[in-house]
């Protein structure tokens, strides 16, 4: 599953992983930042807490683990993570995933 041209033709966002790693697709608003996740290669993301987030898998498997408690994401899997709470996430290469931040600056706009 390919996101459509129109998604791809998106602003990218300046995460720190590199577009071998992962590419991003990204929709922005005064209340919240919309990304879109491709996965090329798998992704440890270390343990952090920020604002809300809310996401959802589309493609692949991930290993999300929220506040100490590890699952086992598939396609049609949902997160809600509360402000502040610890998690930590590995992406798995060929990933399509989604990611609904409450803080529009999450990350910034790659140049």
């Amino acid at each position: 599953m390919e996101y459509p041209q129109f998604m791809q033709d998106l602003p990218a966002l300046d995460v720190p992983y590199g577009e071998d790693q992962m590419s991003t697709r990204v929709v922005r608003s005064d209340q919240g930042l919309v990304v879109y996740f491709t996965v090329h290669k798998d992704v440890e993301v270390p343990e952090h807490s920020h604002g809300p987030q809310w996401g959802a898998l589309f493609h692949g498997t991930i290993e999300l683990t929220v506040d100490g408690e590890t699952r086992h994401c598939v396609p049609g899997d949902t997160w809600d993570i509360p402000a502040g709470v610890s998690h930590s996430a590995i992406l798995k290469a060929g990933s399509r995933l989604m990611d609904v931040f409450a803080e529009p600056d999450r990350y910034p706009l790659r140049k």
